[in-house]
């Protein structure tokens, strides 16, 4: 009987946490925009259950190849661990498995990326059996590659000439045991996508809508608008993993209405691939409802990930409806103001009347600015959609004629 080895593998749980936050700040990138990335990280982290004890930040032309951050960066990082003794430190970056190494050496407490947290979150979230199983392909491909870092401690045990090491045995073993777990998996998701393929086709008849955008901008929220349901809507990032979908009727004229996963930027390839079918409600939908949350500094990069990933999953080529949410938050900035300032309060139209002269109005896409949770100027999306799915069914009653 093989003894048992302790084996260095770290793991988030749902206890409260606490956590160092690590950035490089790109000598290419705009000002302020590694704030804005560290702040989502905290975001990440505080939805996993870690409170976030300190952040830093090394501006770098790229990270370093050994540990991230250079060796001066990574010692202050270390005398501060030692004094406030964090759970775990998160770096912003997907790292390398001789990265991690490197770093729980020096560091001496657990070390995540922001692939590993995303997929933490995911793994804590997901509820169906579809759900569960594409979280966990997903944490089965992105262990994979870092077996070596789980079995240091039998580094130094090596075999003579032409002999393997007690370490690389065990690493080939469990490499045997997850590729055939992967393989298990893979074959359980194409059953689910079959199921999922077949209960599509049976809407076949029926416009399809789906509501895509990044991650906590309040799609599940303008989901229970329009459809007067109770769909979960939190101030979480990813508080929906499963695709919901609810038949909705306006002026008569019914379609299907689906929630999906919240994008997000760097979001792991292995989830993008492992959510196939969740994300085939996207690429297979007639119009996508394209939400943005308005009140966020950076909406505007939040809005070209969204578009990127469109593209990423061959889903861009569909008509969009941009719905600019959250209206109630936004602070018109000065020179979209105009003549107002700070010391006049616009009513609920001017501020509309205000919007509609921005450049967000003068999108490609019909445009329609909300506020979701107060329910402001909800009619105007309800007719934007119902005039949009009625041309589209018109448009699909001519191609089957």
């Amino acid at each position: 009987m093989r003894p048992k080895l302790k084996r260095k593998l770290f793991e988030t749980t749902p206890e409260q946490e606490t956590a160092f936050l690590v950035a490089v700040d790109y000598k290419s990138a705009p000002k302020g925009q590694t704030e804005e990335y560290l702040d989502e990280l905290e975001f990440l982290a505080e939805t996993a259950g870690a409170k976030t004890l300190r952040k830093f930040t090394q501006k770098l032309d790229h990270p370093h190849s050994r540990t991230y951050v250079g060796e001066g960066k990574l010692e202050d990082i270390r005398l501060y661990a030692e004094e406030e003794k964090p759970s775990m430190v998160i770096f912003d970056d997907e790292l390398s498995p001789s990265q991690i190494r490197n770093l729980e050496k020096t560091l001496n407490t657990k070390i995540l990326d922001r692939s590993h947290l995303i997929l933490d979150i995911f793994a804590s979230r997901a509820q169906t059996a579809q759900a569960k199983t594409q979280v966990e392909l997903a944490q089965m491909q992105y262990l994979l590659p870092r077996l070596t870092r789980m079995w240091t401690h039998l580094s130094k045990q090596q075999g003579g000439i032409g002999m393997k090491g007690p370490g690389e045995t065990q690493i080939e073993t469990d490499r045997r045991i997850i590729l055939d777990k992967i393989s298990l998996l893979k074959e359980r998701l194409r059953d689910i996508d079959k199921q999922s393929v077949t209960r599509r086709s049976n809407r076949d008849d029926k416009i399809r809508v789906a509501l895509v955008g990044y991650t906590n901008v309040g799609k599940s929220t303008i989901m229970n608008v329009l459809s007067k349901s109770e769909v979960l809507a939190e101030n979480k990032l990813f508080a929906t993993l499963d695709s919901t979908v609810r038949k909705v009727v306006l002026e008569n004229i019914p379609f299907l209405l689906s929630d999906t996963v919240g994008f997000i930027r760097k979001l792991p390839h292995q989830l993008i691939e492992c959510f196939k079918s969740t994300l085939d409600e996207v690429r297979e939908a007639d119009l996508l409802l394209h939400v943005v949350d308005i009140s966020h500094p950076r909406f505007e990069e939040h809005i070209r990930v969204v578009k990127e990933t469109l593209k990423d999953i061959k889903a861009d080529d569909k008509p969009v409806i941009m719905i600019f949410n959250k209206i109630d938050l936004y602070e018109l900035p000065d020179q979209d103001a105009g003549l107002f300032n700070e010391e006049i309060v616009l009513s609920e139209e001017e501020s509309l009347a205000q919007l509609k002269k921005t450049w967000m109005a003068r999108e490609n896409s019909p445009v329609i600015f909300i506020s979701a949770q107060k329910k402001n100027n909800i009619e105007e999306l309800r007719d934007k959609i119902t005039r949009t799915v009625e041309s589209l069914y018109a448009f699909k009653a001519m191609e089957n004629k």
